[in-house]
């Protein structure tokens, strides 16, 4: 292999090809039969009409170019477009992993009414494109055995299916449970959690409580086992499983509840002139640095995120911890065709390297590189709500990007007093002028501004 490529760390579990980085590429070898079921799709033009219909990742093939990077093995070499950025389903609010699951099925209804199937059916293969959704995978498309059944379908209710069913019925986010256990949410995990009132709905009795009975009996008969493997499952059968699970899954919605910041944007302590000059600042840090790619930590419904993309920021990734917000966040991105990704974030806790090797899911620092970030009403979550030093929630903030806009609530500021309403002040340090000095010290400070008596914005470049 050519020096100058390196393989991506998460591809290896697939023996028929290996995502590849080679300066800013993106390839993918093709080895062995998997080429053969590339060349029958391809033929049958299912891939021109999933990428036609936004549903899959472009491609190209250039497996003349193979021998130039040493991957002369590969019976085919292709390239794809780079994904700026890389979410996982663990930081998915319940809108974004409805989405995913949806466009999942959608994809392989399409795929059989073609004569192809999905060899798997990993969350780990969705993207996204602000918030469409997109499979990434083309080597999980081969041609469709008649009567086979479905191989993917425990990993679809893991992954997809029940932390959907969290969300909805038992009113539990997921994303610890899953980012702890990177297969997802087994049915024998959850069908212990479901009240016996619960049960009886015919999704969860199918597709949960019978899904983790037959794991049971499966696990300790080899002759059970043996016995589940000669099952035939016909197609039309198959597609109407598949459809009556986007019917339930299309149906399914959180409890709707007051979270903690989801009304932030009609309960601020802001007035009109102020969000007008807030608007003002990020905008023309945005128009002067161009990014490609921003981070808006503390992202609540968007409404700077979109702000930025007005003002020229190509894409936003928007990272909030309250998961109402993100709801808002989402809507506004779909109904106003912005390309803002809202992901989960929790800033004390962010997702880490994990997996196979503490390198198949890459932590959030390693995924991507914005040239830009806002972190507006943030910083006091970090100070103060999770006692995080102001120098340390600094360091972190500018590690993260080389430039960009933090605003500082000072310790009198209604939002503040919020935090400290419930617990004893021991920040003594969290002033404004210390915030300035810490700040000072690590990066230029190319202009500030006084939003509020007790907000100031601080629009640095890191040294």
């Amino acid at each position: 292999m050519n020096p100058a490529v390196s393989v991506e760390a998460g591809s290896f579990r697939d023996p028929s090809g290996r995502v590849i980085y080679a300066d800013e590429r993106v390839f993918r070898t093709v080895m062995g039969t998997a080429a053969d079921s590339f060349r029958q799709a391809e033929k049958s033009g299912i891939f021109r009409k999933l990428i036609a219909d936004g549903m899959l990742v472009g491609f190209a093939d250039i497996t003349d170019q193979a021998p130039a990077w040493g991957l002369e093995e590969a019976d085919m070499l292709l390239e794809h477009p780079r994904l700026p950025f890389v979410s996982y389903p663990y930081e998915w609010s319940f809108s974004l992993h409805k989405a995913a699951a949806l466009a999942h099925l959608d994809l392989h209804l399409d795929l059989l009414s073609s004569g192809f199937t999905l060899s798997d059916a990993t969350a780990y293969n969705i993207q996204f494109d602000g918030v469409r959704p997109k499979f990434i995978d083309h080597l999980s498309i081969r041609p469709y055995e008649d009567g086979e059944i479905w191989a993917g379908h425990r990993q679809f209710c893991m992954q997809f299916l029940n932390p959907l069913l969290m969300w909805s019925v038992l009113d539990v986010q997921p994303n610890h449970w899953f980012r702890g256990s990177l297969e997802g949410i087994a049915p024998e995990d959850l069908a212990k959690l479901l009240p016996w009132s619960k049960r009886f709905n015919w999704t969860i009795l199918t597709h949960v409580i019978a899904q983790a009975a037959m794991q049971r009996r499966y696990s300790n008969s080899a002759a059970s086992s043996a016995k589940f493997g000669k099952s035939r499952l016909p197609k039309q059968s198959f597609e109407a499983m598949l459809r009556g699970l986007r019917s339930t899954i299309a149906k399914l919605d959180v409890p709707s509840h007051k979270t903690v910041w989801n009304d932030y944007a009609q309960n601020t302590s802001y007035a009109a002139p102020e969000t007008q000059a807030k608007h003002e600042f990020v905008q023309e840090m945005v128009a002067k640095v161009e990014p490609d790619l921003l981070y808006d930590l503390g992202c609540n419904s968007g409404d700077y995120s979109k702000a930025a993309l007005n003002a020229g920021a190509k894409k936003v990734i928007g990272l909030d911890f309250d998961h109402g917000a993100l709801e808002v966040a989402y809507r506004r991105a779909q109904s106003e065709g912005l390309d803002l990704l809202p992901v989960w974030l929790d800033a004390a806790n962010p997702s880490p390297n994990q997996g196979w090797g503490q390198a198949e899911r890459k932590g959030l620092a390693q995924r991507a590189a914005p040239d830009a970030l806002l972190a507006l009403a943030f910083i006091h979550h970090i100070a103060i709500g999770r006692n995080v030093p102001l120098d340390m929630a600094v360091d972190w903030l500018l590690s993260l990007a080389p430039t960009g806009v933090i605003e500082f609530p000072h310790k009198d500021d209604p939002m503040v007093q919020v935090l400290l309403s419930q617990r004893p002040d021991i920040f003594p340090e969290y002033r404004n002028d210390m915030f300035a000095k810490v700040l000072s010290e690590r990066a230029r400070i190319v202009k500030t501004v006084d939003v509020l008596p007790t907000r100031t914005l601080y629009w640095f470049e890191r040294s």
